[in-house]
């Protein structure tokens, strides 16, 4: 069973990652403040499982691994991603963040965990880099997105952290959702009492989406899954995974909100499918 589960593990990521750049770039264009945003994903991941926070056994693992772990998919990432997606519209942005990964997660994978990854296997990472490029289209690389383009690009080698934790020193998906959610509201917390906030003066019904969609389904369930994928993947396979956030984003545009693909975003799509299926044929 092994052998499946993975697999829809981290397809199941792919599907609640590409929600999640469009629920951010809603949320962040709201009265909402990115560090709002940040607080609700974090305090409602806190509720949601205490009875494991009750339970953990915390001489586990030391400090610094607790940190890297719990802040590299916590609030350095969130507010590079929010404040990136302030200037860099929700396609685009699963491009720099998500199609920089499987490059990240191949070198990773080659010097933190001495794999060698074979030179078929490096072009199926370069295709689907490329594919994800064609997809995010000319403006990308505009000088007014320069910042956006840094905070975004930042976020993505912060998660790269995050995984490569998780993988080499072995948490559970239980290990993973208890160290995020403790360490990033006892270190955040006191940091949003700094940062500008409209909490107390928006609507409740973004308050809700928010607190639902970040807390629990991204922070608890998806990185359940992630955690579950990197055990039995390894980074870089997950991380391919997590390049296809870009065209899922794209067909959900095209099936729900009636957006055309235009043929970058066409080329793009068969580019990652290509890639994908390069790099899964047996070595």
């Amino acid at each position: 069973m092994h052998t499946v589960r993975p697999y829809y593990a981290a397809l199941l990521v792919v599907f609640i990652w590409s929600g999640w750049i469009t629920i951010s770039r809603h949320g962040v264009h709201t009265s909402l403040q990115p560090a709002d945003i940040t607080l609700l994903r974090y305090c409602t991941a806190f509720i949601t499982i205490i009875p494991l926070i009750v339970k953990h056994k915390w001489r586990k693992f030391p400090l610094y691994q607790y940190l890297i772990v719990g802040l590299g998919v916590g609030f350095p990432y969130t507010l590079f991603s929010f404040y990136g997606l302030r200037q860099i519209k929700a396609a685009q942005a699963g491009v720099l963040v998500n199609g920089m990964l499987p490059v990240l997660g191949a070198v990773v994978a080659y010097f933190v965990f001495t794999q060698k990854i074979s030179f078929r296997r490096w072009v199926a990472v370069i295709l689907i880099f490329l594919a994800n490029i064609t997809m995010a289209g000319p403006h990308l690389l505009a000088r007014d997105h320069l910042l956006g383009i840094s905070l975004l690009l930042g976020a993505a080698t912060v998660y790269t952290m995050h995984m490569t934790g998780v993988k080499k020193w072995g948490f559970t998906w239980q290990d993973t959702i208890v160290t995020v959610a403790v360490s990033n509201v006892l270190l955040f917390v006191p940091l949003w009492f700094l940062l500008p906030s409209n909490l107390l003066q928006s609507a409740s019904s973004d308050i809700i989406t928010q607190a639902v969609y970040q807390g629990i389904i991204v922070n608890v369930i998806a990185l359940m899954c992630v955690a579950y994928a990197l055990r039995y993947l390894g980074t870089i396979t997950v991380s391919l995974y997590m390049s296809f956030v870009p065209v899922i984003t794209a067909l959900f545009a095209w099936l729900f909100l009636g957006e055309a693909l235009v043929a970058r975003e066409i080329l793009g799509i068969a580019g990652c499918s290509t890639g994908l299926l390069v790099y899964a044929r047996n070595p």
